[in-house]
């Protein structure tokens, strides 16, 4: 298992009802993780419709995960 730490935003935010939160997975890569967590909390957004950072840094959804490592889902923004 590999524990990480998830930061969400917007609509995810609402979704999970939280703003984040540390999380064992056995998750290979970011898809995965996602996966898990639209089946946990009921995520309406499509992976496509995301930008993912591992780490502060933005990262393909094949990435890799690491234990410690910092996962932020980046959903569209709507703005005026």
């Amino acid at each position: 298992m590999t524990v990480v730490h998830l930061q969400y935003y917007a609509q995810l935010r609402e979704q999970a009802g939280r703003s984040g939160e540390q999380l064992a997975t056995s998750a290979a890569n970011v898809r995965q993780l996602y996966e898990e967590l639209c089946a946990r909390h009921d995520f309406t957004l499509a992976a496509e419709a995301l930008k993912v950072a591992v780490n502060a840094q933005f990262c393909g959804w094949d990435h890799p995960l690491r234990d410690g490592d910092t996962i932020v889902f980046i959903p569209p923004v709507a703005g005026g």
